[in-house]
């Protein structure tokens, strides 16, 4: 069994990962509440909230499991913020100390590339790595507030990152929007709401990077395109319209992560075979607008799309979990000699 820990950002999440059963059982303390105060994440109060909640999840964990069957304990060692890293990797070196087995460093990047095979895993745990060939090369999607990019998932867990943001991140795009519509923190599944009840049509927000040779994204032109709309609008017409401005800005967004990846499909992974299955994790997976509009992509290339589950998709200590037993040519294994990365790229 492998225990496991998340404290990049702002969760503070442990888990339990049994290779022969999958997950035993996720523990996660938020800390949306005290920075939706902030309008925004502020690193030394994420910091104190972690080491505060360390010591209650892991008993809670202890309660639902025997810790002597643990075999590996797993952290992420980056990216992420300094502070919140170093509460997790300490954390973790106490407990491979008293347990008295290995320490793994997991990046978590990798481990929201590996999230959406975590389902795959536990219909058939014996039967995965064969299951696992039959779908690379592998294209993935990582959407968050963090981080935009697509990768390459191949076999021996071969990780090349193919396109990346060259500015804002879909998801810190979507937070900003947001915040200049002022809807509050998180942003994304506020403009989500709105968007519901909008018309996607009603205005004409930029897609990013327009060639299609080109795979790299950029949101910070969409921001700004918000910003210089609402400065031109009296406020009583934002009020009238917000629906739609929401449901045209986030389009706008689903729109340029598609076409993107749309591209990387017709483009194919090069050598070898074609591509055999499309990914999507990271915070805004959750997005139904993104989802539906990926699976009919995925569809169209008769691909199926592997998309992270909800409580995968955001900070989590499952995905850590999974990704040290499942990706072993990216596991940090230096023990406790294991270092903070706040700056780890995916590859």
């Amino acid at each position: 069994m492998i225990l496991a820990l998340e404290s990049s950002c702002d969760e503070t999440a442990v888990a339990l990962f049994d290779p022969a059963h999958g997950l035993a059982g996720e523990w996660v303390q938020s800390q949306i509440a005290l920075h939706e105060r902030h309008g925004g994440v502020v690193p030394d109060l994420a910091t104190r909230e972690h080491l505060q909640a360390f010591a209650p999840l892991l008993a809670r964990a202890r309660t639902a499991a025997d810790f002597s069957r643990v075999e590996k304990i797993a952290v992420t060692n980056g990216p992420g913020l300094a502070g919140c890293l170093a509460i997790g990797v300490a954390a973790a070196k106490a407990l491979a100390l008293a347990l008295r087995v290995p320490l793994a460093g997991v990046s978590h990047l990798r481990a929201h590339a590996w999230s959406p095979f975590i389902p795959r895993h536990a219909e058939a745990p014996a039967e995965f790595a064969a299951r696992l060939d039959e779908l690379l090369p592998h294209l993935g999607l990582i959407v968050s507030g963090g981080h935009t990019l697509l990768f390459s998932l191949r076999a021996g867990g071969s990780i090349a990152t193919l396109a990346s943001t060259r500015d804002d991140a879909a998801g810190e795009a979507l937070d900003k929007g947001a915040k200049l519509l002022g809807l509050g923190y998180p942003g994304g599944p506020l403009i989500e709401k709105l968007a519901a009840g909008g018309r996607v049509d009603a205005f004409d927000f930029p897609r990013g990077m327009g060639r299609r040779d080109e795979l790299d994204f950029s949101f910070s032109g969409l921001k700004t395109s918000l910003r210089y709309l609402l400065e031109k609008m009296p406020a009583k017409e934002v009020e009238a319209r917000r629906a739609d401005v929401c449901a045209s800005y986030q389009q706008a967004a689903v729109d340029a992560l598609v076409r993107k990846t749309a591209a990387a499909l017709e483009r194919g992974p090069g050598a070898g075979p074609g591509w055999r299955s499309l990914g999507l994790s990271g915070g805004v997976a959750n997005n139904r607008v993104l989802r539906a509009a990926l699976e009919k992509t995925a569809r169209g290339h008769g691909l199926p799309l592997l998309a992270a589950l909800p409580q995968h998709t955001g900070d989590n200590a499952g995905m850590i979990a999974f990704a040290a037993w499942a990706d072993t040519a990216g596991t940090d294994t230096r023990g406790l000699d294991l270092r903070i990365e706040p700056g780890l790229a995916l590859a």
